[in-house]
């Protein structure tokens, strides 16, 4: 199939800022633990409650829905950039508790933005054949930025401050950000979207899919690495290897599951997606060796790139009109679990570690079940 996508301006434009807002997350990640500890030095609870904080962006991400009544949609994208590379650029002059929760907070706003205006932009800009590629391809260079900035950083410790680290990477998204602001990559021929949040019974799938991919991501994040430090002693050193492995295989694995979604559908996807994770979940609970719960932490990264399926199928039984506030409440359903789950799983963990994999193998056999709602041969939603 010719690949004439790539000619298109929104997608050279949406390359360019997800290599921004990947790096500029990545970045405040690798940094963040070290910088609190040592220069803030913050305790366990402070640290807990300020990535809490950084969720609290995602739980709001339906206010985009009204922020593009002011601004066209692929300005927001650009001003979530700056934003976050903003964020990125004054953590290390604020070495302390509300600093960082600051910090976090502005960093969090733009890169949440800017994920809500990315898929809405994908999913207008691209037909159902093209987006589910784009999208593959969107994680392929995220995989890409992460790797190139993870070796950018650990050569940086090196020779400069925290503080000048910040504000080198951060300048560096700020500067790409500057230069989406300039560009215009709009097509006025494109459906005009409905700027007001949008709430509807047809779409209950993709509402119910989003929360229950949201449920199962946070235990993941909260508990897999957890695991693999508290009960398989794993160091720092191989905790990295396993995070490079996992960007090296995205950025070649992330691009065939979009051709994938375009050859087999949504259904079929999803379905392998969750009846593979059930088995994943149940093997964290049992796993007895280290090269055991690294294959499944591998594994679970592999499967969570296929949730791109749950936004393709809303393109294709969707109003094209609703693509941004969809977009935008998706997000914002999606980190419902992202305030209640590490909480609660924590609870639990404290009875029996294996519980909260038990509800996330719970939690994706659910979802395999809804996944067949989907009809085997969806057509594109009639204009309403």
């Amino acid at each position: 199939m010719p690949e004439e996508y790539k000619k298109l301006p929104m997608y050279r434009y949406l390359m360019i800022l997800t290599i921004a807002s990947m790096g500029g997350l990545q970045v405040w990640r690798t940094l963040f633990n070290n910088f609190a500890v040592e220069m803030a030095h913050l305790n366990g609870d402070q640290v807990g409650v300020i990535q809490a904080v950084r969720e609290i962006p995602g739980f709001l991400a339906l206010l985009a829905i009204f922020v593009i009544r002011l601004i066209p949609e692929h300005r927001l994208s650009a001003l979530s950039i700056f934003t976050l590379g903003l964020g990125v650029a004054v953590t290390g002059f604020f070495p302390s508790y509300t600093g960082l929760i600051a910090t976090t907070l502005l960093m969090s706003f733009g890169f949440h933005y800017y994920e809500t205006t990315n898929q809405s932009l994908t999913l207008q800009y691209f037909t159902q054949d093209e987006a589910p590629r784009v999208f593959g391809r969107l994680r392929s260079v995220a995989a890409a930025a992460n790797i190139g900035v993870g070796l950018v950083i650990f050569l940086l410790t090196i020779l400069l401050t925290y503080q000048n680290i910040y504000l080198m990477m951060g300048t560096a998204v700020i500067g790409l950000a500057v230069w989406g602001l300039f560009q215009k990559p709009a097509d006025k021929f494109k459906p005009p979207q409905r700027k007001k949040m949008i709430l509807r019974k047809k779409y209950w799938l993709f509402y119910f899919l989003t929360f229950m991919a949201g449920a199962r991501r946070q235990i993941f994040v909260a508990f897999a690495v957890f695991l693999l430090v508290k009960r398989f002693a794993f160091s720092v050193q191989e905790v990295t290897a396993l995070f490079v492995v996992n960007n090296i295989i995205n950025y070649f694995l992330s691009p065939l599951i979009g051709k994938a979604i375009v050859r087999f559908g949504e259904r079929r996807v999803l379905s392998l997606e969750y009846g593979s994770l059930i088995f994943v979940f149940l093997g964290y609970a049992f796993a007895a060796s280290k090269i055991t719960v690294a294959f499944l932490y591998i594994l679970d990264h592999i499967f969570f790139n296929f949730a791109i399926a749950i936004r393709t199928y809303f393109q294709k039984i969707g109003d094209p009109r609703d693509i941004a506030p969809s977009m935008a409440v998706g997000f914002t359903i999606n980190h419902i679990a992202a305030v209640v789950m590490p909480a609660v799983g924590g609870l639990l963990w404290m009875i029996d570690f294996r519980i909260p994999f038990f509800i996330g193998a719970v939690f994706s056999l659910v979802s395999l079940a809804a996944v067949q709602y989907i009809k085997r041969s969806l057509k594109t939603a009639q204009t309403s």
